[in-house]
């Protein structure tokens, strides 16, 4: 087996010598992308805007641009020497068996497997102890593995089941009615659904939200408006379907629906952007009540986790950025007759039940920390685990005994617990037998400085006895954003950095949601610089203390990481040696143009907000802050079906990145094909993916295979 060694060195390998003489960059035939005079006016600034025709990815010259692009990046990416070992190795260390949680409806257990390389993972079942059988197998959906399943939904007596597909990674999905005894089917397929649940009433019909799916045109028709939730009733036509709540009667960009385990409550959520909703009930067990207001402030989150009779038990940050727990009678729910059960601490908190408890999941500087409450709110123990880093699961129905947890950290393979309910014993269910020893590595929490002072957290992770002289590859990667919180992970792609000297870096930036809404609304609208500021905080800190030197450094994001990725890039080009922004919003002027990017100004603002909102936005926004300058070697991804973050923003940023490229680093954007925005892709997408990332980042920083 091939061996892959950090040369740090003056003279390069014969094969790496002759890939650097033949891909010299002033020779890559980079297509010659052209230009518009398009030019849009935002308040008293003329903005140019050349490369505004690649937005229509339906255009014939788009579609051509797309296959030059590839040409180049594929071209480009297979001469590099130890590409095809790189993949290999991936193709060898994901191959074993992957387990999800088991979880029980009606008198099956349903758990999710992957043999190894398989496509996408197969859903099975078994009675109690008996032999287990598949159940849906996504892999028989298509043949090449691109059509998955995004999620299913069980009626209470778990005799019936509706299960979403998503097609090349779209959105847009599509809903299969069966019957689990023998799996047949139950009337038509539900057709354009998207960014829903499936919230079953008795075994009649259930819940579900969609937008009106645009007939024709690019991305920029394809604007999500308005979202609807409708009900469906078995036996009838999709065309029938009840419109609940929604629409241009009750306008709201975002609306999801459940109902309460016994039944007794329809939940509806509604809001306009990502953060903060509405929250609304509907009472079944008052024959004619109508839909009732608990909520109506769209700047907090409330979510109604379970009720005992009328008590409803609310999660909510309202009042208390960091969340607690209340309990309210159904009788007046609003706000002021809130009691707190769980008081909101330091710690952010999510709560989940189960076997007639409450489990509450804590946030202590981005590592969990977990325990059980009674329904009255008192505490019973902490939960312990197996080290610092991330638990979920726990959630379960409140006849059950036991429940499941998942257990994880960028050394600790994914493990699933069996978790005692009475008597609090963990024990190991299935362990990953993925080939990785967790006692050669070292993962640690470290604390640096941004630009303003504020302290963030870190966590470096890299084998031990690895030498701190500013030598050692790194891949420095981060979110910041949406309130999203990055925990500690193990993935199976990084084994190929790290098992070989190479360090993996994640610092939790203001914008996500490690520290609540406070640290969340640190990185948003006229505080987004904070974001960028600490992810480069981040990387000075490295340098300093020699994990790695520029010349050794990766930047990686996605989706708004990419968009971190991407301004990082135009403000400190000097910064890195490579970088990946992936499916990025690259256009801040004109990002809520696009599907279903109107519903992220809560965190962006817009351009036209105001006259300082445009001109902030302008100032850092990836595709316009682009200048002649020296930059990293950069390979920018997306796919054809991304319609969340359109590969518009991608393409524009690429044809402008290429440019005003003046340094020897290639510029390359690669387009994966039928795939969307990350969610379905098939296993041989995800590790040709990968591969091709690691190839151009040992590549660009003159390593090579020995």
């Amino acid at each position: 087996m091939k061996k892959l060694t950090f040369l740090f060195i003056v003279t390069v390998s014969v094969n790496s010598y002759t890939f650097a003489q033949h891909m010299d960059i002033k020779t890559l035939p980079y297509p010659n992308t052209k230009k518009v005079d398009t030019v849009n006016t935002y308040f008293d600034t003329q903005v140019p805007d050349p490369y505004r025709w690649l937005e229509d990815d339906r255009a014939t010259d788009t579609k051509q641009w797309v296959k030059d692009e590839n040409k180049v990046t594929y071209d480009y990416l297979g001469q590099i020497p130890y590409r095809d070992s790189i993949k290999k190795r991936l193709e060898k260390l994901w191959n074993y068996e992957k387990y999800s949680a088991p979880f029980k409806e009606g008198k099956y257990t349903y758990f999710y497997k992957n043999d190894g390389l398989q496509s996408q993972a197969v859903l099975w079942r078994q009675i109690g102890d008996g032999a287990p059988e598949i159940f849906l197998d996504p892999n028989k959906f298509s043949a090449d593995g691109t059509t998955s399943m995004q999620g299913i939904n069980f009626t209470k007596d778990g005799s019936m089941a509706a299960y979403q597909i998503s097609e090349g990674g779209s959105d847009w999905r599509k809903v299969i009615l069966i019957k689990t005894d023998d799996k047949t089917q139950i009337g038509d397929t539900l057709r354009d659904l998207k960014f829903t649940g499936i919230a079953w009433k008795g075994n009649e019909g259930f819940y579900y939200s969609t937008y009106d799916k645009p007939k024709v045109g690019s991305q920029l028709s394809g604007m999500t408006q308005y979202h609807k939730l409708y009900y469906h009733k078995l036996g009838t036509s999709q065309s029938d379907d009840k419109l609940i709540f929604g629409g241009e009667q009750t306008p709201r960009r975002y609306i999801g629906a459940y109902l309460t385990e016994d039944q007794r409550f329809l939940v509806i959520s509604a809001a306009n952007e990502t953060t903060g909703n509405e929250l609304y009930i509907q009472d079944f067990a008052k024959p004619g009540s109508g839909i009732v207001n608990v909520v109506n402030n769209f700047d907090n989150s409330n979510d109604i986790i379970d009720n005992a009779g009328s008590k409803l038990y609310i999660l909510t940050n309202l009042y208390q950025p960091n969340f607690r727990l209340v309990t309210v009678d159904v009788s007046d729910p609003k706000p002021m007759n809130w009691k707190d059960l769980i008081p909101a601490t330091k710690n952010v908190l999510t709560v989940s039940t189960g076997g007639g408890k409450i489990f509450a999941e804590y946030l202590q500087d981005a590592t969990s920390l977990v325990q059980q409450y009674d329904m009255d709110g008192k505490l019973e123990r902490n939960i312990p685990l197996p080290a610092i880093g991330t638990a979920s699961g726990f959630g379960t129905k409140k006849e059950e005994k036991e429940t499941y947890y998942t257990f994880t950290n960028y050394v600790y393979p994914s493990t699933i617990f069996k978790y005692d309910i009475a008597t609090g014993q963990s024990t190991v269910y299935k362990k990953s037998n993925v080939q990785f020893d967790p006692t050669q590595f070292v993962s640690k929490q470290v604390f640096y400085k941004s630009k303003d002072g504020t302290k963030i957290p870190m966590i470096i992770t890299y084998k031990k006895g690895t030498v701190m002289n500013g030598k050692n590859p790194l891949l420095l990667y981060a979110y910041g954003g949406f309130s999203v919180s990055l925990t500690p992970a193990f993935s199976t792609s990084n084994i190929i950095l790290m098992e070989h000297g190479g360090i993996f870096a994640v610092p939790n930036l203001r914008g996500g949601g490690e520290y609540g809404e406070t640290w969340h609304r640190a990185g948003i609208k006229m505080h987004k610089q904070n974001v960028f500021d600490d992810f480069i905080a981040a990387a000075e800190y490295l340098i300093k203390n020699k994990y790695t030197s520029k010349d050794y450094l990766a930047i990686s994001g996605g989706s708004n990481g990419g968009l971190l990725i991407g301004a990082v890039m135009t403000q400190r080009p000097d910064l890195c040696k490579v970088a990946f922004p992936a499916v990025g919003v690259m256009d801040m002027l004109r990002y809520n143009k696009f599907t279903a990017g109107a519903g992220w100004s809560y965190d962006y603002g817009t351009a036209e907000d105001s006259k300082e909102m445009f001109e902030y936005l302008y100032r850092y926004s990836p595709y316009h802050a682009l200048k002649a300058a020296n930059y990293p070697a950069t390979m920018v991804t997306t796919a054809d079906h991304d319609d969340r973050v359109v590969p518009a923003h991608s393409f524009k940023y690429a044809a402008r990145l290429q440019e005003y490229q003046k340094g020897p680093a290639p510029v390359l954007i690669r387009i994966e094909t039928k795939a969307g925005h990350g969610a379905g892709q098939s296993t041989e997408q995800v590790i040709s993916g990968q591969a091709d990332k690691w190839a151009f980042m040992f590549q660009n920083m003159g390593l090579t295979w020995k």
